[in-house]
Protein backbone atom coordinates (compact mmCIF):
# COMPACT_ATOMS: atom_id res chain seq x y z
CA UNK A 1 0.00 0.00 0.00
CA UNK A 2 2.86 1.96 0.78
CA UNK A 3 3.94 1.70 -2.67
CA UNK A 4 0.91 3.04 -4.03
CA UNK A 5 1.30 6.24 -2.37
CA UNK A 6 4.47 6.71 -4.19
CA UNK A 7 4.54 8.32 -7.44
CA UNK A 8 5.99 6.45 -10.36
CA UNK A 9 9.14 8.04 -11.40
CA UNK A 10 9.79 7.88 -8.10
CA UNK A 11 9.39 4.36 -7.74
CA UNK A 12 11.61 3.89 -10.35
CA UNK A 13 14.68 6.01 -8.92
CA UNK A 14 14.06 3.64 -5.95
CA UNK A 15 14.06 0.78 -7.44
CA UNK A 16 17.64 2.02 -9.60
CA UNK A 17 19.20 2.61 -6.81
CA UNK A 18 18.67 -0.42 -4.90
CA UNK A 19 19.61 -2.43 -8.09
CA UNK A 20 23.34 -0.45 -8.07
CA UNK A 21 23.71 -0.93 -4.00
CA UNK A 22 22.78 -4.90 -4.62
CA UNK A 23 25.17 -4.48 -7.12
CA UNK A 24 27.89 -2.63 -5.60
CA UNK A 25 27.18 -5.31 -2.60
CA UNK A 26 27.85 -8.56 -4.38
CA UNK A 27 31.18 -6.62 -5.96
CA UNK A 28 32.55 -5.41 -2.99
CA UNK A 29 32.32 -8.66 -1.09
CA UNK A 30 33.80 -10.06 -4.50
CA UNK A 31 36.76 -8.16 -5.12
CA UNK A 32 37.32 -5.83 -2.16
CA UNK A 33 35.98 -2.06 -2.34
CA UNK A 34 39.63 -1.26 -3.77
CA UNK A 35 39.50 -3.18 -6.25
CA UNK A 36 36.05 -2.53 -8.05
CA UNK A 37 35.60 0.37 -10.41
CA UNK A 38 32.11 2.51 -10.50
CA UNK A 39 32.28 1.29 -14.35
CA UNK A 40 32.09 -2.05 -12.99
CA UNK A 41 29.16 -1.75 -10.84
CA UNK A 42 27.39 0.05 -13.51
CA UNK A 43 28.27 -2.87 -15.74
CA UNK A 44 26.90 -5.41 -13.25
CA UNK A 45 23.73 -3.29 -12.63
CA UNK A 46 23.19 -2.62 -16.10
CA UNK A 47 22.62 1.21 -16.11
CA UNK A 48 24.61 3.63 -17.96
CA UNK A 49 27.81 5.61 -15.77
CA UNK A 50 25.62 8.41 -15.60
CA UNK A 51 23.10 6.89 -13.95
CA UNK A 52 25.12 5.83 -10.78
CA UNK A 53 26.47 9.67 -10.83
CA UNK A 54 23.31 10.60 -10.38
CA UNK A 55 22.43 8.69 -7.28
CA UNK A 56 26.15 8.70 -5.52
CA UNK A 57 29.21 11.25 -6.02
CA UNK A 58 31.97 8.81 -6.00
CA UNK A 59 32.47 5.26 -4.97
CA UNK A 60 33.30 5.94 -1.35
CA UNK A 61 29.53 7.83 -0.99
CA UNK A 62 28.34 4.55 -2.62
CA UNK A 63 29.83 2.63 0.27
CA UNK A 64 28.86 4.72 2.41
CA UNK A 65 25.23 4.11 2.02
CA UNK A 66 26.14 0.56 1.74
CA UNK A 67 27.25 0.42 4.85
CA UNK A 68 24.11 2.63 6.02
CA UNK A 69 21.34 1.08 4.52
CA UNK A 70 22.47 -2.72 6.15
CA UNK A 71 23.01 -0.49 9.67
CA UNK A 72 18.79 0.41 8.51
CA UNK A 73 18.46 -3.03 8.24
CA UNK A 74 19.96 -4.69 11.27
CA UNK A 75 18.35 -1.82 13.69
CA UNK A 76 14.80 -2.39 12.13
CA UNK A 77 14.82 -6.01 12.62
CA UNK A 78 16.79 -5.95 16.34
CA UNK A 79 13.98 -3.23 17.40
CA UNK A 80 11.28 -5.48 16.59
CA UNK A 81 13.26 -8.09 17.85
CA UNK A 82 12.75 -6.41 21.63
CA UNK A 83 9.79 -4.66 21.00
CA UNK A 84 7.78 -7.95 20.69
CA UNK A 85 8.16 -9.66 23.91
CA UNK A 86 6.40 -8.53 27.25
CA UNK A 87 8.87 -10.36 29.21
CA UNK A 88 12.46 -8.91 30.01
CA UNK A 89 14.23 -12.09 29.89
CA UNK A 90 12.15 -13.25 26.20
CA UNK A 91 13.80 -9.51 25.02
CA UNK A 92 17.40 -10.82 25.90
CA UNK A 93 16.83 -14.08 23.95
CA UNK A 94 15.21 -12.12 21.09
CA UNK A 95 17.89 -10.02 20.93
CA UNK A 96 20.57 -12.14 20.65
CA UNK A 97 18.65 -14.92 18.39
CA UNK A 98 18.10 -11.76 15.99
CA UNK A 99 21.88 -11.14 15.99
CA UNK A 100 22.87 -14.60 15.30
CA UNK A 101 20.69 -14.56 12.29
CA UNK A 102 21.22 -10.81 11.01
CA UNK A 103 24.86 -12.10 11.18
CA UNK A 104 24.59 -15.11 9.25
CA UNK A 105 22.37 -13.97 6.63
CA UNK A 106 24.55 -11.19 6.20
CA UNK A 107 27.87 -12.86 6.26
CA UNK A 108 29.39 -11.36 2.72
CA UNK A 109 28.72 -8.08 3.79
CA UNK A 110 29.95 -8.67 7.16
CA UNK A 111 33.47 -10.06 6.23
CA UNK A 112 33.45 -7.06 3.44
CA UNK A 113 32.99 -4.38 6.62
CA UNK A 114 35.51 -5.84 8.68
CA UNK A 115 37.86 -6.01 5.79
CA UNK A 116 37.57 -2.30 4.78
CA UNK A 117 37.24 -1.18 8.29
CA UNK A 118 41.21 -1.09 8.77
CA UNK A 119 42.03 -0.43 5.65
CA UNK A 120 39.53 2.89 5.05
CA UNK A 121 40.51 5.85 3.52
CA UNK A 122 40.19 9.00 5.81
CA UNK A 123 37.39 10.06 3.55
CA UNK A 124 35.32 6.82 3.77
CA UNK A 125 36.12 6.91 7.79
CA UNK A 126 35.21 11.19 7.52
CA UNK A 127 31.01 11.26 8.97
CA UNK A 128 30.82 7.29 8.49
CA UNK A 129 32.27 6.23 12.16
CA UNK A 130 30.85 9.11 13.78
CA UNK A 131 27.12 8.04 12.66
CA UNK A 132 27.68 4.12 13.38
CA UNK A 133 28.80 4.90 16.57
CA UNK A 134 25.91 7.25 17.40
CA UNK A 135 23.68 4.42 16.24
CA UNK A 136 25.66 1.81 18.55
CA UNK A 137 25.02 3.99 21.57
CA UNK A 138 21.84 4.91 20.90
CA UNK A 139 21.35 1.25 20.65
CA UNK A 140 22.88 -0.11 23.90
CA UNK A 141 20.67 2.67 25.56
CA UNK A 142 17.67 0.33 24.12
CA UNK A 143 19.38 -2.31 25.41
CA UNK A 144 20.13 -1.21 28.84
CA UNK A 145 16.27 -0.07 29.30
CA UNK A 146 15.94 -3.17 29.50
CA UNK A 147 17.94 -4.52 32.06
CA UNK A 148 16.78 -1.04 33.60
CA UNK A 149 13.39 -2.61 33.67
CA UNK A 150 13.81 -6.00 34.50
CA UNK A 151 15.84 -4.97 37.93
CA UNK A 152 12.57 -2.45 38.97
CA UNK A 153 10.37 -5.66 37.97
CA UNK A 154 12.41 -7.64 40.19
CA UNK A 155 13.57 -9.82 37.08
CA UNK A 156 16.86 -9.31 37.47
CA UNK A 157 19.21 -8.75 40.09
CA UNK A 158 21.07 -5.65 40.39
CA UNK A 159 24.97 -6.47 39.38
CA UNK A 160 25.71 -3.48 37.62
CA UNK A 161 25.30 -0.55 35.58
CA UNK A 162 21.86 -0.90 33.55
CA UNK A 163 24.71 0.21 30.56
CA UNK A 164 27.43 -1.88 31.61
CA UNK A 165 25.02 -4.94 31.83
CA UNK A 166 24.19 -3.79 28.28
CA UNK A 167 27.92 -3.26 26.92
CA UNK A 168 29.04 -7.11 28.47
CA UNK A 169 26.10 -8.50 26.79
CA UNK A 170 26.84 -6.78 23.38
CA UNK A 171 30.63 -7.70 23.94
CA UNK A 172 29.62 -11.01 24.50
CA UNK A 173 28.09 -11.60 21.30
CA UNK A 174 30.36 -9.67 18.97
CA UNK A 175 33.54 -12.65 20.72
CA UNK A 176 31.40 -15.05 19.82
CA UNK A 177 30.39 -14.14 16.19
CA UNK A 178 33.72 -13.15 15.46
CA UNK A 179 35.64 -16.13 16.41
CA UNK A 180 33.02 -18.06 14.55
CA UNK A 181 33.92 -15.97 12.20
CA UNK A 182 37.50 -16.65 12.49
CA UNK A 183 37.29 -20.59 12.20
CA UNK A 184 33.90 -21.61 11.85
CA UNK A 185 35.47 -25.29 12.23
CA UNK A 186 36.81 -24.98 15.61
CA UNK A 187 34.31 -22.06 17.11
CA UNK A 188 31.33 -23.38 16.93
CA UNK A 189 28.50 -21.13 17.83
CA UNK A 190 25.86 -21.55 20.23
CA UNK A 191 23.02 -22.86 18.38
CA UNK A 192 20.76 -22.03 21.46
CA UNK A 193 20.67 -18.30 22.67
CA UNK A 194 19.69 -19.31 26.48
CA UNK A 195 23.32 -20.90 26.38
CA UNK A 196 24.97 -17.06 25.84
CA UNK A 197 22.65 -16.27 28.27
CA UNK A 198 23.34 -18.49 30.68
CA UNK A 199 27.15 -17.52 30.31
CA UNK A 200 26.18 -14.21 31.01
CA UNK A 201 23.90 -14.19 34.10
CA UNK A 202 24.49 -17.59 35.95
CA UNK A 203 27.64 -16.98 36.39
CA UNK A 204 30.90 -19.64 37.25
CA UNK A 205 30.58 -19.00 41.12
CA UNK A 206 28.61 -22.05 42.49
CA UNK A 207 26.27 -21.08 45.33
Amino acid sequence: MECAKIPRREREKLRQRQEILLSARDLFSEKGYHSVSMHEVAEKAEFAIGTLYKFFQNKEDLYKALVLEQCDKFEEAITRAIEEPDDDVEKLLNYIRTRVERFRTNLAFVRLFLAERRGASFNIKAGLDENLRKRHYAFLEKLAAIFENGIKSRRFRRIADPFHLAVALDSAIDAFLLLWLDAPGSNSYPEDPQAILDIFVKGLVES
